[in-house]
C-alpha cells in the first residue's frame, strides 16, 4: 500500500478514518461491556490504540512513503506490520472483548467459528510459523519483493499477508485471547525458538545477498535493521511465553497445596 502515488493521498486519508474507527470502536465496546462485567484492563486500550497506530503506520504515511525508495525503510514497516502491531493487538485481546460485547446467539456462531478445525489448523504453532517465517522467505530470496514494487495488487496482498501471519503467529504463541485449541509450552517454545532462527538467518540473508533491485548498502542497513529490531520484539513473547508458563505451573502448585490442605482438615 506504500506504493502511491499523489493521487493516492485520497486512500491515505481513507486509512486514516479506519484508524480512528477502529481505535473509538474499541473503546466504545470497552465502555459499554465495563457496565455488565468486570472492568476492562486499560493497559489493554493502550496496548490497541498503539497497535493500530504501528499498523497504520505501515501502511500509510512517511515511512510508507520512504519505503518505496528505500529498503531500509520498507523494513521498518515490515517490523510495525509483522511484528510490533500484531503483538500489541493480541496483547489488547480484541476478539475477548467482541465475544463479551455481542449478543449471546453472536457469541454462540463467535465461539463456533474459533473452535472449527480451520482456525484450530491455522492457529497451531508449526503452521503459523510456516506461514510466517516461509512467507518472508519467499518474498526476500525470489523475485517476489522486486515484482510487487511494480504492482498494487501483488503489494496489497504482501502486505495483508504479512500482517495477519504476523498476527496468527503472536496468537499461537502467547494465549491472552480466547483460544480453544491449546498447545503445550514445550512445543510453543521449540517453535518458536525454530521460527526467530528463521528469521535471523534470513536477515543475514539479505545482508550478504540483497533482493533484486536493491543496492547493497541499503540490503545491509534494512538486514541490520531485521535482526535487531525481529530479535528485540521476539524477545518480548519469549518473556510473556515463558511468565505464562510459571504462572500456570504457581496456580497448579498452589491447587494441589489447597488440595491437600482440604485433605488433611477431612
Amino acid at each position: 500500500m506504500h506504493h502511491h502515488n499523489h493521487g493516492n493521498g485520497f486512500l491515505d486519508i481513507l486509512l486514516y478514518i479506519l484508524l480512528i474507527v477502529l481505535i473509538v470502536g474499541y473503546l466504545v465496546l470497552v465502555y459499554g461491556t465495563n457496565k455488565k462485567y468486570k472492568e476492562w484492563p486499560m493497559i489493554r486500550c493502550v496496548f490497541w490504540i498503539i497497535g493500530i497506530a504501528a499498523v497504520f503506520l505501515g501502511i500509510a504515511g512517511p515511512i510508507a512513503e520512504r519505503a518505496h525508495a528505500s529498503f531500509q525503510a520498507h523494513m521498518m514497516t515490515h517490523l510495525l506490520l509483522g511484528m510490533l502491531g500484531p503483538l500489541l493487538l493480541v496483547l489488547s485481546a480484541p476478539m475477548s472483548l467482541l465475544l463479551r460485547s455481542v449478543p449471546v446467539t453472536w457469541g454462540r456462531i463467535l465461539s463456533k467459528v474459533l473452535k472449527s478445525f480451520y482456525v484450530r489448523w491455522i492457529t497451531h504453532p508449526i503452521i503459523a510459523s510456516i506461514l510466517n517465517a516461509g512467507g518472508l522467505w519467499i518474498l526476500y530470496t525470489t523475485d517476489l519483493y522486486h515484482s510487487m514494487q511494480s504492482s498494487n495488487l501483488l503489494h496489497v496482498f504482501v502486505h495483508v499477508h504479512v500482517f495477519l501471519a504476523g498476527y496468527v503467529f503472536t496468537l499461537s504463541m502467547i494465549y491472552i485471547e480466547v483460544t480453544p485449541h491449546r498447545t503445550s509450552f514445550q512445543l510453543r517454545a521449540i517453535v518458536l525458538i525454530l521460527a526467530m532462527a528463521a528469521h535471523s538467518i534470513l536477515s543475514k540473508w539479505i545482508y550478504a545477498n540483497p533482493p533484486l533491485g536493491v543496492e547493497a548498502t541499503d540490503a545491509q542497513l534494512g538486514g541490520m535493521l531485521m535482526y535487531y529490531g525481529g530479535d528485540a520484539i521476539d524477545l518480548v513473547i519469549v518473556i510473556l511465553l515463558c511468565a505464562q508458563y510459571f504462572k500456570g505451573k504457581k496456580r497448579a502448585v498452589e491447587g494441589r497445596v489447597y488440595t491437600v490442605a482440604k485433605t488433611s482438615e477431612g
